[in-house]
């Protein structure tokens, strides 16, 4: 079993910068891809930010050059350092993980519970 957790959501006026974390821990033999995806109320969830285990990264076209995807030493955690915050940013953003489990190496997804992010005007 592998859990997700995330943490550094809150409350932020539009322009101000915040920083999500997503720490995965269990039975992981390897991650190869971590992701954030967001969902707005009313809104379908969206991927915003990917990266790799060799630490190539995507992003979603209008987060590009504000939000930064990295992953920690521990190849266990990644961040979302989210610069320059506008009010549509709004949303609960969750952490998604393509896990080895360790002992059976069996490939599956993960998923966090998700923290809050509300960007005022």
């Amino acid at each position: 079993q592998v859990q997700l957790v995330e943490s550094g959501g809150g409350l932020v006026q539009a322009g101000g910068s915040l920083r999500l974390s997503c720490a995965a821990s269990g039975s992981i033999s390897s991650i190869v891809f971590m992701r954030w995806y967001r969902q707005a109320p009313g809104q379908q969830r969206e991927l915003v930010a990917a990266i790799s285990n060799g630490g190539t990264t995507n992003y979603a076209d209008d987060v590009k050059g504000r939000l930064i995807v990295s992953r920690g030493n521990a190849k266990n955690t990644v961040y979302l350092q989210m610069n320059s915050l506008k009010p549509e940013d709004t949303a609960i953003y969750i952490c998604n993980a393509d896990v080895y489990s360790s002992g059976t190496y069996s490939l599956a997804s993960y998923w966090g519970q998700g923290t809050q992010v509300t960007v005022s005007s």
